[in-house]
């Protein structure tokens, strides 16, 4: 499954029935509990990267994108809008663009 079709997946189940969809029953649980999930995720991938265990990291990586996308979109943020903000970034120094930042 690409991003794309990820992404398009959580936006159709926006409206779905909570007991029918896990990312509906996220979603519907508000911006914060989808914030909370990735950041349970996030730090789950963070773990198996430590221990170094490679199919773990990718089972949790996956996990952790799915959520950041569930997380977006509870705030109406597109994977369109993350790959327009990506980019406007490309072919610019990261230490330029965190420069830029402050």
């Amino acid at each position: 499954m690409s991003l794309q079709s990820l992404a398009a997946t959580i936006e159709a189940r926006k409206g779905a029935d909570p007991e029918s969809s896990w990312t509906a029953k996220l979603l519907a649980k508000g911006p914060e509990k989808a914030a909370q999930k990735f950041g349970e995720e996030a730090i789950e991938a963070i773990v198996e990267a430590i221990k170094g265990d490679r199919a773990r990291l990718i089972s949790e990586a996956a996990d952790t994108l799915y959520h950041l996308l569930v997380m977006c979109a509870a705030r109406d943020v597109t994977l369109g809008d993350i790959e327009a903000e990506l980019e406007r970034r490309e072919g610019r120094s990261g230490l330029d663009e965190k420069a830029a930042r402050s």
